[in-house]
């Protein structure tokens, strides 16, 4: 009898990278979701689906629905994708026995994905991370006035609510309902990684940058292999932290080739479509006995559709090059033997698509909104 895995949210093209590799490994994949339709609904790598309450709106009933799902399904193992894991990481000592959470504990992953306290993690770990300071602070006004800063909420994604301030411009005042940090601002290049650990050490890593933006989220990415100095910073971050379980990093690298962490993602981000489909349930089921973690082929990585939407909207030279990536980048969810996913996105992501549409906002900015730990 097939093994079952449960992935805690199917929206996501990250989702259907994870289920196509338990698939591949003869695993029962289940999907765990908000929205009734969703990307890996209609994939032939996910046996069933489940429409759950959204985390952001009732933590505990989101809970107690997957529980619910573990309990009559016989899962035995739970994969976090995205933004949820945070909600998901409360499961903890509520599972079941022989039941696994692919997910560190609340304690160590809050830290991470707070803006503020990121900050002095990596000061703890070694590594270089830009001056931080709440908003409302005397260090902020400080930083404030002596340079360029990059202000945004404590526990945010997408780019939301990020603005970046001149040298000596006025700060907001802060907001009590939701806290701000103000960022020394690092100019350079802006890359980011992703990376499955085990026990404090670094399967892979992959790092890579935006090659088409949607606001602030990539919809087409590049690989950037060997890049030392981001490596070297991941592998001791993920060392301190004794980390297990996917991680990511944003970096800003200056003109000197220094590497500033500027936040990180406890979880899988869009880096997750260079590894070789294959080698991701390994990595996750039994990592210390799995094979090495390998890279796809492709240099350019695209998601078709978002793509397809800014070189609508791009003119010019930005045309010519969003046109360049659509025709040459690989799309991260197509597979000849399971073409649902993608013919079929502009229906399943409807949901999406009429809020971004209604608010005028990035796709990516609002996929993950009713998911979120804010």
């Amino acid at each position: 009898m097939p093994r079952t895995v449960l992935l805690t949210l199917g929206r996501l093209p990250k989702a259907l990278d994870i289920a196509r590799s338990f698939r591949l490994h003869g695993w029962r994949v289940l999907i765990a979701e908000p929205f009734a339709w969703h990307l890996c609904r209609v994939s032939k790598a996910v046996d069933r689906s489940f429409t759950v309450t959204a985390p952001a709106i009732d933590p505990e009933a989101y809970l107690q629905d997957l529980l619910a799902i573990i309990a009559s399904e016989g899962v035995e193992l739970v994969v976090p994708v995205s933004e949820e894991i945070i909600h998901a990481s409360h499961l903890g000592a509520r599972l079941p026995p022989g039941v696994r959470l692919y997910a560190r504990p609340p304690a160590e992953l809050l830290p991470l994905h707070s803006k503020a306290q990121f900050v002095e993690c990596a000061a703890a770990h070694g590594v270089t991370a830009p001056e931080t300071h709440l908003l409302g602070s005397p260090g902020a006004v400080a930083l404030a006035a002596r340079g360029p800063v990059v202000l945004k909420p404590v526990f945010s994604c997408s780019g939301r609510g990020v603005q970046f301030l001149p040298q000596g411009a006025p700060l907001p005042a802060a907001d009590p309902a939701e806290a701000a940090v103000v960022q020394a601002r690092v100019m350079g290049e802006v890359l980011t990684s992703f990376s499955i650990a085990h026990a404090g050490r670094a399967l892979a890593t992959v790092v890579y940058r935006g090659a088409v933006m949607s606001g602030t989220v990539a919809v087409c990415f590049e690989r950037v292999a060997g890049h030392a100095a981001i490596e070297a910073w991941v592998d001791r971050f993920i060392e301190g932290a004794r980390f297990d379980g996917f991680i990511s990093f944003d970096f800003v690298v200056d003109a000197a080739g220094t590497a500033w962490g500027i936040e990180c993602n406890p979880r899988a981000t869009s880096g997750i479509h260079f590894v070789e489909t294959a080698d991701i349930a390994p990595a996750v089921v039994d990592p210390a006995t799995a094979g090495p973690v390998r890279f796809r082929s492709a240099r350019f990585m695209q998601q078709f559709w978002p793509s397809l939407t800014e070189w609508q909207n791009a003119r010019g030279e930005q045309r010519r090059r969003c046109g360049h990536y659509l025709r040459t980048a690989r799309d991260v969810t197509w597979q000849s033997g399971d073409p649902l996913p993608l013919l079929t996105m502009p229906f399943t992501a409807w949901n999406i698509i009429r809020l971004a549409s209604r608010e005028g906002r990035p796709f990516g900015e609002v996929a993950t909104r009713d998911v979120g730990w804010y």
